[in-house]
């Protein structure tokens, strides 16, 4: 996470957007301001590849990085935008988050993708139900999300109790 901050002008904002609401690449660089309410806290998330969209809640901390983003780029109306003024496109997005798993010195290569499957996986072992989890990632089919749950260590502790 200090690797992330340390990078780019929006800092961790971007790797946040796509971990904390399961994005998928292309979902955090079509990301426009009008899919955000901030004095709601609400996030319109559009799904890619026929997914269910959905409205997220956006959490205290995202809130201020985001109202700082857009103070600070009041003009844009992508939430995200490359040093040429466009939005960020999928593979330089890649190469971001490429960079920072290298900068923090991961013992692997780092993708995009694998924040949105830690999404899945924080959330499935946290308890989420499996249906739940489906609408948050935006899977039409349930076969998709159940991978999330099938590793998680502990998912019959409290069969019953």
């Amino acid at each position: 996470m200090d690797c992330a901050r340390k990078h780019g002008r929006y800092g961790a904002s971007r790797r946040d957007h796509a971990y904390r609401h399961g994005l998928r690449a292309s979902e955090v660089c079509d990301l426009q301001w009008q899919q955000i309410e901030l004095s709601e806290g609400r996030l319109h998330v559009h799904r890619v590849k026929n997914g269910i969209s959905s409205v997220h809640p956006i959490r205290g901390d995202e809130m201020r990085a985001l109202r700082k983003l857009r103070r600070d780029y009041p003009r844009d109306a992508h939430v995200f935008v490359s040093e040429r003024g466009g939005p960020i496109g999928p593979i330089g997005f890649h190469r971001l988050i490429q960079r920072i798993g290298e900068a923090a010195k991961m013992p692997f290569p780092i993708h995009p993708h694998m924040l949105r499957q830690a999404c899945g996986f924080k959330l499935a072992n946290d308890g989420h139900d499996t249906r739940a989890l489906q609408h948050y990632l935006g899977h039409k089919n349930i076969q998709h999300t159940v991978r999330y749950t099938e590793l998680a260590p502990d998912r019959f502790e409290n069969f019953w109790r």
